[in-house]
């Protein structure tokens, strides 16, 4: 059996997120356990509970605190069962994920149907929700799956529909975080904390217009532009970057790309005609049309 512990909640631990249990029934392997605990921490949840493992001492074994990779808190937390409705305990809606379609009994969902009626259901600050998976091999009874109140489908390949259970509940832990975070008042984009980046702004008419110009010369010294049959290519070549508005850094990087266009030009001038290249880098701009095989 696991460890005491010495409460159900992490100190840190979001109210709403805290009230979302994962179990698996009868886990055999002890790596899936412990990805699951990856999954589950990865997502912001806590509470893994175990119900009649193959091996007692699961949460200890090598591969589940390897695969658990940083979520060793999870396994230290995580609580076994002697059954499922032990296990399901204070739950108030329970959903039994199956890759099978039930001809018996509770109404079938899909996974992000659940996680929509699991936010409504934990507006009640009463409320508590358990995610069930069944074993590797066969899944969930049918006495298991009467004891929820919801069947859960992934919609996967139906040609191939053989999710592994640590696979099954990154998905429903994922689906459950994307629904519960307005709840929890947390964003779902990575917050920058107001750091701006000036290099992120829009570049200005002139930047652009000069990294234009620039562009020219270097489409020149390298021969892929020929001045004597342009044909429509200057014109497609600057409507194409001003449509993308550049950021600023972004017209830096194209003009050392023609700083390096010009000057690999350059070389290959002085090697041909035994000259030597001038100190800038846009000397090269000058070689004569003639030389550049245009």
């Amino acid at each position: 059996m696991t460890p005491p512990v010495s409460s159900d909640t992490p100190p840190d631990a979001p109210d709403i997120f805290d009230r979302v249990r994962f179990i698996m029934v009868s886990p055999s392997h002890p790596g899936n356990v412990g990805s699951a605990a990856r999954a589950i921490k990865t997502m912001g949840f806590h509470d893994l509970r175990l119900v009649a493992p193959a091996d007692p001492d699961i949460l200890r074994q090598p591969d589940a605190l390897a695969l658990a990779s940083g979520a060793g808190d999870i396994l230290k937390r995580a609580r076994t069962h002697a059954t499922l409705a032990e296990a399901l305990g204070s739950a108030t809606l329970a959903f039994a994920l199956t890759a099978r379609a039930r001809a018996i009994g509770p109404p079938p969902c899909d996974i992000r149907e659940a996680a929509v009626q699991s936010a409504a259901e934990l507006a009640g600050p009463d409320a508590r929700i358990a995610i069930v998976l069944g074993t590797e091999r066969t899944g969930l009874s049918n006495e298991d799956i009467i004891l929820c109140q919801r069947v859960c489908h992934i919609p996967a390949n139906p040609a191939y529909s053989s999710l592994n259970v640590s696979q099954a509940l990154q998905l429903a832990a994922w689906e459950m975080r994307y629904a519960l975070l307005p709840l929890a008042g947390a964003a779902r984009l990575p917050d920058t904390h107001a750091r701006h980046d000036p290099g992120s702004d829009p570049a200005s008419g002139e930047r652009v217009q000069a990294m234009l110009e620039h562009f020219e010369r270097a489409l020149l010294a390298v021969g892929f532009l020929d001045p004597r049959h342009p044909k429509k290519l200057v014109p497609r070549m600057r409507q194409m970057w001003i449509r993308n508005r550049l950021s600023a850094d972004e017209v830096d990087m194209v003009r050392g790309l023609c700083t390096a266009m010009i000057r690999s030009a350059g070389h290959a001038y002085a090697e041909r005609t035994g000259a030597r290249p001038g100190p800038d880098a846009d000397e090269h701009e000058h070689i004569p049309s003639t030389d550049r095989h245009v």
